[in-house]
């Protein structure tokens, strides 16, 4: 990300350091609001230019300028997640967020940019794929109302200034998104178990054992690619048990060079397909018990810049 322009040059600014040191807490809340890092990073970038478009003056009026700060990217995110509906109709088959490496693996979002701890998002429950993909069953102030609160524990006066609602009003909104994630996110399963399933069925697709993977998938499983017009992608989920079991052992036998490797990603078991060191498709999973019960398949290039190549 481009450090916003401060003073002019032999001016030194002694209160940047305390302002670039927000940053990072504001593309975890941008990213979480957004389900994409790059417009994240956008949202955080328009923040910054706003904050150094103020003079001098209401700089120094401002009491806290990681609220000010806070607050301005909240409001940016909620126009943005205006917008996103419009243009995700647009969108080119399914929409999925935007997944996330782990931190030892990021590589920069922009082409070319080096790994930049302000940049990584905390990877926790929050930003499990199952957990975005919820998020955007809700309406944008809901979903304000509901992260602000909920995970970086805002009160809901400050979110009310922010959504142009009530307090009494945020706190509904609060409640509406908590419902809808306890209806449809089940608890998961611990870390260890989730990795030996993965493994189990990383080892299964290989060999193209197809009873094998029926055997890990609840029969009622979906998988959903996300290839934004860019790459081949199936345009709608498939469902069921075997017949994702059939179109991933279809994928294995045309593409016999890829290679599937065990990775982290948002914060949980993965897999990442590779064709000569460079990542192709990011696979995040939800587990309920000892079965797979949904698999996201990001393909969408633009999405899958964060991740290392080779």
């Amino acid at each position: 990300m481009t450090i916003p322009s401060g003073p002019d040059p032999g001016q030194p600014d002694p209160g940047l350091a305390a302002i670039m040191s927000e940053r990072r807490q504001l593309i975890n809340v941008a990213y979480r609001l957004l389900g994409s890092l790059a417009e994240a990073e956008d949202a955080v970038q328009e923040t910054y230019a706003r904050w150094y478009a103020l003079t001098p003056d209401q700089r120094d009026a401002i009491a806290s300028p990681g609220a000010w700060l806070t607050t301005v990217a909240s409001r940016i995110c909620l126009d943005q997640l205006g917008s996103a509906r419009a243009r995700r109709e647009r969108y080119v088959g399914q929409w999925i967020p935007e997944p996330l490496p782990e931190p030892a693996e990021w590589i920069g979002s922009r082409p070319g940019g080096p790994a930049d701890p302000a940049d990584r998002i905390t990877l926790d429950e929050s930003v499990s794929m199952a957990f975005l993909v919820v998020l955007e069953s809700m309406t944008p102030a809901e979903r304000v109302a509901f992260i602000l609160h909920d995970v970086f524990g805002y009160p809901f006066a400050e979110i009310a200034r922010i959504v142009g609602r009530t307090p009494a009003a945020c706190r509904q909104l609060a409640s509406s998104g908590r419902r809808r994630i306890r209806a449809a996110h089940a608890p998961a399963a611990p870390t260890a178990r989730q990795a030996a399933i993965i493994r189990d069925f990383k080892n299964a697709w290989q060999t193209s054992d197809i009873p094998a993977l029926i055997g890990l998938l609840d029969p009622n499983a979906t998988i959903t690619a996300d290839g934004g017009g860019l790459v081949t992608a199936a345009l709608h989920p498939i469902e069921g048990a075997e017949q994702i079991a059939r179109y991933l052992a279809g994928l294995v036998g045309h593409a016999p060079g890829l290679t599937i490797l065990e990775r982290t990603v948002n914060g949980q078991p993965g897999l990442i397909v590779q064709d000569n060191g460079t990542t192709v498709t990011v696979f995040a999973f939800d587990i309920a018990g000892d079965h797979i019960t949904r698999i996201w398949a990001i393909r969408n290039p633009d999405k899958l810049r964060p991740w290392t190549t080779g």
